[in-house]
């Protein structure tokens, strides 16, 4: 199963991470009942960005509801692992199943974003996080179309940060609601938790950019690419 993992995924070895192999393992045995019961790795793909959207619509409803949509966007990380070890186990991994997974990845980013600045975080750098998030998923989209292997590096703001950063926004507003914190110090908390994710997606750009330019740099374009 690890094996099926890496290669769904670029090649990245999860015995290289403790917590990693652990995810993996742990996702694997999530999707045996559902394995059985035949439930589609596509069917768990939309029913994870439909979670998360369910988690960023929760917030609207008020501080109170910040530990349920902390609670869903924890089921909706532990479905985003499903549908791939699904997809190892039953052999049904295909393009379009690819390609929907990266549009509800995609899609769950913008929610995930949404989310800290319902925390309280101010809007612009919501605007910032997602902005930063999807310049990188495009840039890595379109170095591996220019023929780069793999995710080129994993950086410091893959999907477990943008998740973490949501979780930790949810949990940290429904303390300082149980506690009783002023506006304004609430507001301060919330910025600071989305400055360090906006941070962190700065510095995996960065990373990503420089192992980018390394792989790609001199080497010539496909001829069926359309590339300029």
């Amino acid at each position: 199963m690890l094996d099926a993992w890496s290669e769904l995924h670029g090649g990245i070895d999860p015995r290289a991470s403790f917590w990693v192999e652990r995810w993996v393992l742990l996702s694997n045995a999530c999707a045996r009942p559902l394995v059985r019961l035949g439930v589609t790795p596509n069917a768990i793909t939309v029913c994870g960005a439909a979670v998360t959207a369910i988690a960023f619509a929760v917030t609207f409803a008020g501080p109170e509801w910040f530990a349920v949509a902390a609670v869903l966007i924890l089921v909706a990380a532990g479905l985003d692992g499903v549908d791939g070890a699904i997809a190892a186990q039953t052999g049904s991994a295909t393009q379009w199943g690819r390609v929907l997974d990266t549009m509800a990845d995609r899609w769950s980013d913008i929610f995930l974003a949404g989310i800290v600045v319902m925390a309280g975080a101010p809007p612009w750098l919501g605007v910032v996080i997602a902005v930063l998030t999807l310049f990188l998923e495009g840039t890595r989209a379109t170095a591996q179309a220019a023929g780069m292997a793999g995710p080129g590096r994993v950086t410091v703001w893959e999907r477990p940060s943008r998740v973490i950063l949501a979780l930790v926004a949810t949990v940290a507003a429904t303390v300082v609601w149980q506690v009783g914190l002023s506006d304004g110090d609430a507001d301060a908390l919330a910025a600071l938790i989305a400055g360090v994710g906006a941070i962190l997606a700065m510095i995996g750009l960065l990373q990503l950019f420089v192992a980018v330019f390394r792989q790609t740099r001199g080497r010539p374009p496909d001829s069926d690419s359309s590339l300029a």
